[in-house]
């Protein structure tokens, strides 16, 4: 689903990963984050694929919202748990948008 965000500008974190084998909880981890992601203030919205290359990108109103969800504690220890466990790599990217447009039929 493409995530309906406001006219910008607004904010994109881009997590960017490469998991390792087997769930081991994965998959419900990644279902309660999208869940209290959304009850953070300055949440706008996400949008995910996963093949052998995953991609989330969620979308926030500005920095600050960014920084209160990297430091709630949850989401800290979910984060500690895939360095460990889920993934082999991964790359987060915070970026300002600026334009956006799209079409729909």
């Amino acid at each position: 689903m493409i995530a309906q965000t406001p006219e910008p500008p607004y904010y994109a974190v881009i997590f960017t990963s490469v998991r390792t084998e087997g769930d081991d909880g994965y998959a419900a981890a990644a279902e309660r984050m999208v869940e209290l992601a959304r009850q953070q203030d300055g949440f706008l919205g996400v949008e995910s694929a996963r093949e052998e290359l995953g991609i989330t990108v969620s979308y926030w109103r500005d920095l600050e919202s960014i920084k209160r969800w990297k430091e709630n504690a949850e989401h800290a220890a979910v984060r500690e748990k895939g360095r460990r466990d889920w993934y082999r790599s991964f790359k987060t990217r915070i970026a300002k948008v600026e334009r956006d447009y799209g079409f729909e039929k």
